[in-house]
């Protein structure tokens, strides 16, 4: 498919080897041009020179022993240009003409220079029976024996035994290096289709055995979404990679789906079991009391009103927290907090003493953290035999809110539980007296969504710690 992930990945990479191999071919064959022009021309100096260095010997232009010219083609010329001696077979160099040229010149040994040619050589820099060490290199064109080939050319300067001044110039065939270049080039133009194929099919195959698990994944996942079954799990692969990774992060996500899917379900259903009993005893009541007016039991029924409010106020708050809202912004003192709360429980059962109390503030919302405190003195008063005690204590940079009551406590084992929603301890406490189980759950969670926790320390001791402000 155009748009999958393995057509991309397998476009990319044949791009990317494709750009790489142009590059690195252009590389090749200019190194290897400007290596094999090097060769030539290190060859036509070669030639040049040997025939200079006869020519600063003293051996006469007729007489030189110069290279076949299919070879290296050699031309000889005085300061004027005049010929003195070419190769056999050569009749033009870059297009004049020198098929026929007489060597020598009249010029056919050498001579002892005069004071004013020795003069003019110093001059020159050059003296009788030397050879200049530079060498001109540059391409051009040679006719041997009616075949005109490109040369690369190395002219060479000499004196001979007269003090006159010669230019020889040899050239070294560019076919070889032509050919050499050509043959490379030829090479790269048919082996780069062929690896660019290839590299598309290896990264093809590569790529698609290492989305076979995101495919596995991808069908579970579909069949997940069409069966709505949240027990099943994603396939994970054996290989300790990105896609396992992907696969246990996918089971992981799946599992806290279904727990959250399972606790909104117990949620409903408990909070359906819940209501059902006071408004079942509030239409109880009023069906009796239209019946027999004599018998309406109104403090009964503004009883289960009472309740039936507070628990639908519980489930409501709790769906908010469930939302993600977060506590509004304020700073609350929970000193004066707990005094407020205690202040209004004066004609309890169980009386609340307030113990060393600091003036800390914490940021949150103040009606959240009233209710914390609420539930926490309702739970300690329903358990208590006597006596209540709440304190607020600094510990570093936690504030400590500790409700603590003189009841038989919490078992070790169910300090966690009594925090799940619906849960009560002690079945055999009447539902008037134990709640619908929702309290503690509450002020856990709004715990939490203050930065802090909630905890039980001891058999009947809370601890409410939230960070102090500022």
């Amino acid at each position: 498919m155009p748009g999958s992930v393995r057509a991309r990945a397998a476009a990319g990479a044949t791009v990317v080897v494709a750009l790489a191999l142009i590059a690195a071919g252009t590389a090749v064959l200019l190194v290897l041009r400007g290596n094999l022009q090097g060769q030539a021309g290190l060859q036509a100096e070669v030639a040049a020179r040997e025939v200079a260095a006869q020519i600063a010997t003293g051996t006469p232009y007729d007489r030189l022993h110069l290279p076949d010219g299919d070879e290296h083609p050699v031309v000889v010329t005085d300061e004027d240009g005049r010929v003195l001696a070419v190769g056999d077979e050569v009749r033009a160099v870059d297009g004049r003409s020198v098929d026929g040229a007489r060597t020598g010149a009249g010029h056919t040994g050498a001579g002892q220079p005069s004071d004013d040619d020795a003069d003019e050589d110093d001059a020159r820099g050059l003296r009788p029976g030397e050879v200049d060490d530079d060498v001109h290199q540059s391409d051009g064109t040679a006719d041997v024996d009616g075949t005109v080939a490109d040369y690369r050319f190395a002219a060479v300067e000499a004196e001979d035994g007269r003090g006159e001044k010669a230019t020889v110039r040899a050239g070294s065939a560019l076919a070889p290096e032509r050919a050499a270049v050509g043959s490379v080039r030829d090479a790269m133009l048919i082996g780069l289709p062929l690896l660019l194929v290839v590299v598309a099919g290896v990264t093809w195959l590569v790529t698609r055995r290492a989305l076979r698990p995101v495919e596995g994944i991808r069908s579970e996942m579909a069949a997940i979404t069409a069966s709505t079954d949240l027990s099943r799990r994603v396939p994970e692969p054996a290989a300790r990679d990105e896609i396992a990774r992907l696969a246990r992060t996918t089971n992981e996500t799946l599992a806290a789906l279904e727990a959250s899917v399972e606790r909104q379900r117990r949620f409903v259903a408990d909070a359906s079991h819940e209501l059902r009993s006071p408004i079942a005893s509030l239409r109880t009541q009023l069906e009796v009391g239209v019946a027999h007016p004599e018998l309406l039991d109104v403090p009964g029924a503004v009883a289960d009103t009472v309740r039936l409010q507070r628990l639908a106020a519980d489930l409501l708050l709790l769906a908010r927290l469930d939302s993600g809202e977060r506590p509004a912004g304020g700073r609350v003192d929970l000193a004066a907090l707990v005094r407020e709360e205690t202040a209004q429980r004066a004609g309890d059962r169980v009386p609340v003493r307030v113990g060393p109390s600091e003036g800390l503030e914490v940021a949150g919302s103040r009606s959240q953290l009233g209710r914390v405190l609420g539930n926490l003195l309702d739970n300690a008063q329903r358990h208590a035999a006597s006596s209540v005690e709440v304190a607020v204590v600094r510990d570093g940079a936690w504030a400590v809110l500790r409700v603590e009551d003189d009841g038989p406590g919490v078992p070790e084992a169910e300090r966690e539980r009594i925090f799940e929603r619906f849960v009560r301890l002690d079945d055999a406490r009447a539902r008037d007296d134990g709640g619908a189980g929702l309290g503690l759950a509450i002020a856990r969670d709004v715990a939490v969504r203050h930065g802090g926790s909630l905890a039980v320390r001891e058999r009947a001791a809370f601890e409410l710690r939230l960070p102090v402000a500022g």
